[in-house]
């Protein structure tokens, strides 16, 4: 017998909520490249979802709501509404909300994507009223669903601890790399274009992909790297991805540490550049103070870039001894771990080696299977 299962996507607003982003597409380009015969799939994404995943829309049974998804508010008010009436219409048998919130109308049985507890965990990165939404709306969630879907055994932890979730009701569905249908079929920009295209000459660089939240930390790196800088003037630091709280500090930071000229701020790039930078770098520095995974850890390793991370909250269990795992309240040890990677090519080629063998344990195809066996147990339970 098909069952009928609705994929909620309309929090994902393209370049703003970070590596969920890039979790939850991959994750439906892997369902969707190998579709299960006995759930029948229907996505929901707001209006500016088309745009940016074109080939998703084309390949899912799509309805996309009359919503940007850039006013909270009226997203939290649509998934109530007129997803719930939607759903209700369609007569689906569960809907999976996969931004780690149930809507207050819920027709249907549900499961839920967390991918961290940093609303709770972190609260003051957040503004007031957000900070008292998620208070009430998170746990409200956790107790409703019938399932809780995690990345980490790292946060099915903190779940158990901080909300009393029973480890029975979590499941742990790690990404893979690539991008989600098979492996990474992206078409490699070459690396002398990316070098050419971005000023980096023949300069070595490091490079972090990360929008500019509180907690990934760019403002310990920059210092760190400003000590690097002053032991080797030739190296660069690589900063993309977006804005977020933190912009004007880190732009100002840069101008303090007397790092204008050796900071490069590209922003959102496209996804081949990214993984071409991996390539050419000699190292990717991921410092970041909370996480829930970090994909880019995983991307790096595949692209056989040296990761440098923090022992951090859930980036251990990622990195799994395939990197260098350091504080990420000490700029001196970053310092070190830089100049050492850039100095010692034994050592950059042993963490290349290492990280090849640790991407081996992710696979979007597994992700995917172990999503639909949740649809198909929450259905079932």
């Amino acid at each position: 017998m098909t069952r009928r299962v609705g994929l909620n996507a309309m929090w994902l607003v393209p370049g703003v909520v970070g590596g969920s982003e890039e979790y939850t597409t991959r994750l439906l380009n892997a369902i969707v490249s190998d579709p299960p015969s006995d759930v029948d799939l229907t996505l929901f994404v707001n209006s500016s979802f088309p745009d940016a995943y074109p080939e998703l829309v084309d390949r899912f049974r799509t309805e996309v709501a009359p919503i940007s998804g850039h006013r909270k508010a009226l997203r939290v008010g649509a998934e109530t509404s007129w997803l719930g009436m939607r759903t209700r219409h369609l007569g689906l048998d569960l809907v999976h909300h996969m931004g780690g919130i149930l809507p207050a109308w819920r027709p249907a049985p549900c499961i839920l994507t967390i991918h961290d507890l940093q609303p709770l965990v972190l609260p003051e990165h957040f503004a007031a009223p957000k900070r008292i939404f998620n208070r009430f709306t998170v746990p409200r969630s956790v107790r409703a669903a019938r399932l809780i879907v995690t990345l980490t055994e790292y946060t099915k932890a903190d779940l158990t601890a901080r909300l009393g979730t029973a480890p029975d009701r979590i499941v742990v569905v790690p990404p893979g790399f690539g991008r989600g249908n098979g492996g990474d079929d992206v078409e490699i920009t070459p690396g002398g274009h990316v070098r050419a295209t971005y000023a980096l000459g023949d300069h070595p660089f490091f490079v972090f992909p990360a929008i500019t939240y509180p907690h990934k930390n760019h403002l310990m790196l920059l210092r760190a790297f400003s000590d690097l800088h002053r032991q080797h003037p030739d190296v660069l630091l690589v900063l993309t991805s977006g804005e977020s709280q933190m912009e004007e500090d880190v732009t100002d930071a840069i101008v303090r540490f007397g790092l204008t000229r050796h900071v490069r701020r590209l922003g959102r790039i496209p996804e081949a550049h990214l993984t071409a930078l991996y390539r050419e770098a000699v190292a990717l520095t991921f410092p970041s103070r909370y996480e829930g995974f970090g994909l880019p850890v995983l991307e790096a390793m595949a692209a056989g870039c040296p990761v440098l991370a923090s022992d951090s909250t859930a980036l251990p269990e990622t990195v799994g001894g395939a990197g260098l795992l350091l504080d990420p309240t000490r700029p001196s040890a970053w310092t070190d771990a830089m100049a050492h990677v850039l100095t010692d090519a034994a050592s950059r080629s042993a963490l290349v080696a290492a990280g090849f063998a640790r991407i081996e344990r992710f696979d979007w195809h597994a992700s995917a299977g172990l999503q639909i066996d949740v649809y198909r147990r929450a259905i079932r339970d």
